[in-house]
């Protein structure tokens, strides 16, 4: 953690709160440039920002409060500092929509509950379009006031110069920025005056007490509707399946039905150029922060971009000729380079051991000789207790044990802030292996905890294999 940014989130949060932080812990990384720190304090947790661009904050700010009175579910904004560079937010928690459609997929596949938790979004995305877009002070907006022709080009540019030449997909540039031009003029054709979301994905949804909430909506500005529904239903890692697509887009239909006309033909038309556009973006942002700046695990997207953008071209007819857009985008959907850029099987493999002290500690099966051994024998033992005798770590009884009486949340609070850290470099430098291992005293409830969490962590937050083994249980 930066020294001066960890003193000045702590003079926040003394300021505010009058007393200080007993815990700082940084999150893991996000797709931008900000930094997130949990700052736990006597009564309280709440979330720390630094983020060095003005402007962008300052944008947040003013929607933030404005969703706030409009009664949309987003975290409160706390405090901010003078020069408007750290900012304390309410903490809502972990678990986003994608981490939330990523366990249940596991179990169930794409169940009613997920469908279900989208449709909540759906319901309060119209209103946030149509009613509270209404309310917005657009002058605050960075770095545009509206997803506008200019706006387009950027992203179709970004596109281009990031993605295209970086994976050396060859294409005619003077005929390519004709297209982009035509594209563009087509797509502010639609009604505009509405509250564009701009970055509206499952990681940017949270699930709090059974409630959505929003974040990251700092880069909103006035825009068509079909935007963010592009951007929910086609977000990449997510993987809709497509009826389940064509379902939820009925949904919201009807939603926003109840609040301003709809002529379905003509929002059907422009929602696939607003989906085009949408993924190009998106393809945009992976080549540059994979290619460009090496972070390999936005490389991982580009496949479901793919999938998404050979299904989208199946049945794409638009009112305008694109021949030379169309033909690049034909051959990015048949890269076999692409599609096989980063296979699931290499990359960074962390393998996580839940073991008992009595058994010693478990080697290491790389022969690398690194890693961590963590000690939960200091947190209560619910083993102690009869009734916990015969579960372990996995039972609901523990796990509720382990969160509402003993130290437990702190201490994983520190294991995954110091082995995000080793996770971050080993990405970086390309290692292959990484070894953790929580002991207690049979290896049966604690360490077996501990192990289950950060196993879960490390899946939901980085691009990383996990291997996750209980050597005590595994022999019994």
């Amino acid at each position: 953690m930066k020294q001066f940014v960890k003193q000045n989130i702590e003079q926040l949060f003394k300021t505010h709160f009058k007393e200080a932080p007993s815990h700082i812990e940084m999150l893991p990384p996000s797709g931008s440039y900000r930094e997130y720190y949990r700052i736990t304090g006597k009564n309280r947790v709440v979330i720390g920002v630094y983020n060095e661009d003005v402007k962008e904050n300052l944008a947040f700010f003013s929607f933030a409060s404005h969703f706030k009175n409009c009664g949309v579910n987003v975290p409160e904004l706390i405090a901010v500092s003078e020069e408007n560079t750290f900012y304390l937010l309410e903490d809502l928690g972990d678990l986003t929509l994608f981490e939330h459609l990523t366990k249940e997929r596991e179990k169930k596949g794409f169940s009613d509950s997920i469908i279900s938790t989208y449709k909540k979004v759906l319901q309060a995305l119209p209103d946030i379009q149509v009613n509270v877009g209404k309310g917005i002070d657009y002058t605050k907006c960075y770095p545009r006031e509206a997803f506008d022709r200019q706006s387009m080009m950027w992203d179709l540019n970004y596109f281009k110069y990031y993605f295209l030449k970086l994976a050396k997909i060859p294409f005619d540039e003077q005929k390519l920025e004709d297209d982009f031009r035509t594209f563009s003029n087509y797509l502010v054709g639609v009604e505009s005056n509405y509250f564009l979301y701009r970055d509206f994905q499952s990681r940017n949804v949270m699930l709090k007490d059974g409630e959505v909430y929003f974040i990251d909506f700092q880069g909103g500005r006035r825009g068509a509707l079909q935007y963010d529904l592009a951007s929910l239903l086609y977000d990449g890692k997510a993987d809709i399946p497509q009826e389940i697509r064509d379902e939820l887009y009925g949904f919201y239909i009807s939603e926003l039905e109840k609040y301003t006309p709809v002529n379905k033909k003509e929002f059907g038309d422009y929602y696939k150029g607003f989906v085009l556009i949408r993924i190009m973006q998106a393809m945009g942002a992976y080549g540059f922060r994979g290619f460009y700046e090496k972070k390999e695990h936005f490389l991982k997207s580009i496949p479901y971009a793919l999938n998404n953008l050979q299904k989208l071209l199946q049945g794409l007819v638009l009112p305008i000729n694109i021949p030379e857009l169309i033909k690049v985008l034909k051959l990015l959907v048949k890269s076999k380079k692409l599609r096989n850029i980063t296979p699931e099987a290499e990359g960074l493999t962390v393998r996580i051991t839940s073991f008992s002290y009595k058994k010693g500690i478990p080697p290491d099966p790389t022969s690398n000789g690194g890693g961590y051994v963590f000690d939960c024998r200091a947190i209560n033992n619910p083993g102690r207790l009869k009734e916990y005798q015969n579960l372990t770590g996995k039972d609901k009884e523990v796990q509720d044990f382990l969160e509402n009486r003993s130290d437990i949340k702190n201490f994983i609070g520190s294991v995954t802030s110091l082995v995000s850290k080793s996770v971050e470099v080993y990405l970086e430098r390309e290692f292959s292996h990484l070894h953790v291992n929580f002991g207690c005293t049979g290896g049966q409830h604690r360490s077996v905890y501990s192990a289950e969490k950060l196993a879960e962590f490390l899946q939901n937050n980085f691009p990383v294999n996990v291997v996750l083994s209980h050597r005590e249980l595994e022999q019994n």
